[in-house]
């Protein structure tokens, strides 16, 4: 699972990782420019929206987040680092025009976004439990509804 974010935001290069309750993520909006929200709820913070900071793809196809009104939205990072099954981070690049796969969700004022994950690639499965879901620049914004 994704565990950390490398992004530019503004001027700023910024490192983020899941464990800092006040890790925040870029999201990128219609008109291009990027806004950073919440990344997920920890177990001390307050709200209804689900612990973790992560969304299981099929999860989502099986309506178990339509109760918050999930939006597929794409995150602007450089790179992510997602721990082996050792617990050994590893760090990877995204390529021009390549975003994460994020999911915004809602309960009333409260606004998290969830890195969507997937099952991984035969050949990753003994590394990784989980991947990230990567889209591209132009593909259409998947509907979780």
């Amino acid at each position: 699972m994704c565990e950390g974010v490398y992004f530019q935001h503004d001027d700023d290069i910024l490192r983020v990782y899941f464990p800092n309750p006040k890790a925040r993520l870029p999201v990128q909006k219609k008109d291009g420019s990027n806004i950073l929200l919440p990344w997920g709820r920890r177990q001390q913070q307050s709200g209804n929206l689900p612990l973790g900071g992560w969304a299981k793809l099929d999860a989502i196809y099986a309506g178990k987040w339509d109760k918050y009104f999930p939006k597929p939205i794409k995150l602007p990072v450089l790179s992510f680092m997602e721990k082996d099954i050792e617990g050994q981070a590893h760090w990877y690049d995204l390529g021009k025009g390549q975003f994460l796969q994020g999911l915004l969700a809602k309960d009333n004022n409260e606004l998290r976004v969830y890195v969507v994950t997937i099952e991984p690639e035969v050949e990753d499965a003994s590394i990784h439990e989980r991947w990230v879901r990567v889209v591209q620049r132009g593909q259409v914004s998947m509907r979780y509804r």
